[in-house]
C-alpha cells in the first residue's frame, strides 16, 4: 500500500553518508556538447544519449527525447523521471557511467503520469530498492500502468506500462513538502501544477560549484493537450488549478529552467550557447508560453472548435 506524505520534511529514503558521488566532469561544457552532438531537436523518446553535468551536482541521464535528471549527494542521489520502459535501461546505463550504482539512488521523484515519463519507473524501482514519490493522482497511475480516468488524454490510447509494485509516498493533497535534506539548504520543493495530468508536479532545488549557488526548476509540460472530444472548458477545477500552477511557475525562483521534454525549454540550444543555460527569466517565458497555450484552447473551444 502507499504510504501518506503529510509531514513538511520527509528525510531520505535510503542511502548512507559513505554514497559514492561521481567527480566532476572534467569539462562540464565538453559533456553538453556531446549530447548536443548526439541529440537533435525531434528525436525519439528513447534514442540514446550521454550524460552531461547541467550545473553543480545535477547530471542529465536521459535519453535525447525525454529528459531524467540526477541530483548527487553523498547522503544519497535523486533520481528525476524515468523515460519509458525501454528509456529506462539508458537512464540506468547513464547512472553507471558516471560512476554510480543505481542502489545508491536513495529517492525517486517524478513530473507527470504519462509512459514517456514514468513507463520505466518499475525497471528503475527494481534497480534501485527505493521508494517512489509521487502525488495521490500520479501514485493511482503508477499502480495499474495506465491513463487516470481524469487526465485530459486518457482516451488517447497511451500504451500500458508496467506497474509499480513497490513502495510509493503519496504527497498529501495541498501539503508541500521538503523532499530530503541531501541537497542545497532546503532540499527538493514540490511545485503542484496540474493540468497536463491531474497528478503534474514540478520541482525546485539549489546547486552550487563553490560558492556559486543557481537554483533549478524541473517545469512540467503544462501544456494542455488531450484527447478528441475533450474540453478543458468543461473541467473549470483543472484549469485553475492548471492556472495557480503556471502562476507559481511565474513566480519561482529560477536560474536554470528543465523540462521533461528537453526541446520545451530548447535545451540544445542552450547547451550550445545560442541561448543561455542560466537565465533568470526562463521560467517565467515558459509559463508565459503555457498562458498563451491555455488561453488558445480555451477560445477555441469556446468557438466551438
Amino acid at each position: 500500500m502507499s504510504a501518506r506524505l503529510a509531514a513538511v520534511a520527509l528525510p531520505l529514503l535510503a542511502g548512507c553518508a559513505t554514497t559514492p558521488v561521481p567527480a566532476p566532469l572534467a569539462e562540464a561544457a565538453s559533456g553538453q556538447r556531446a549530447w548536443a552532438a548526439a541529440c537533435k531537436d525531434g528525436d525519439g523518446w528513447d534514442k540514446p544519449g550521454p550524460p552531461f553535468r547541467v550545473y553543480g551536482q545535477t547530471y542529465y541521464v536521459g535519453t535525447c527525447g525525454i529528459t531524467a535528471l540526477l541530483v548527487t549527494s553523498p547522503q544519497g542521489h535523486t533520481l528525476i523521471d524515468s523515460g519509458t520502459d525501454k528509456g529506462a535501461e539508458i537512464v540506468l546505463a547513464n547512472i553507471r557511467a558516471l560512476g554510480i550504482e543505481p542502489r545508491d539512488v536513495s529517492t525517486i521523484l517524478m513530473s507527470h503520469e504519462h509512459f514517456d515519463h514514468v513507463g520505466g519507473m518499475a525497471r528503475i524501482q527494481a534497480a534501485t530498492g527505493t521508494a517512489i514519490v509521487a502525488t495521490t493522482e500520479a501514485a493511482a497511475v503508477l499502480r495499474t500502468g495506465r491513463p487516470g480516468k481524469g487526465d485530459p488524454q486518457a482516451a488517447s490510447g497511451h500504451p500500458p506500462f508496467p506497474p509499480v509494485t513497490g513502495a510509493l509516498l503519496e504527497l498529501a493533497p495541498g501539503k508541500w513538502v521538503r523532499v530530503g535534506t541531501s541537497v542545497g539548504r532546503q532540499g527538493f520543493m514540490p511545485i503542484a501544477t496540474p493540468g497536463h495530468t491531474p497528478g503534474a508536479m514540478s520541482w525546485q532545488w539549489e546547486n552550487c560549484e563553490g560558492s556559486d549557488c543557481k537554483t533549478i526548476v524541473y517545469v512540467d509540460s503544462l501544456n494542455p493537450i488531450s484527447s478528441d472530444g475533450y474540453r478543458f472548458s468543461d473541467h473549470p477545477e483543472l484549469v485553475a488549478g492548471m492556472r495557480a500552477g503556471i502562476a507559481r511557475i511565474a513566480a519561482a525562483d529560477c536560474d536554470i529552467v528543465i523540462a521533461p521534454h528537453p526541446g520545451a525549454v530548447q535545451l540544445r540550444e542552450r547547451l550550445l550557447g545560442n541561448r543561455p543555460l542560466i537565465d533568470r527569466e526562463g521560467c517565467r517565458a515558459f509559463a508565459a508560453t503555457a498562458t498563451t497555450r491555455l488561453d488558445k484552447r480555451l477560445a477555441t473551444e469556446a468557438a466551438g472548435g
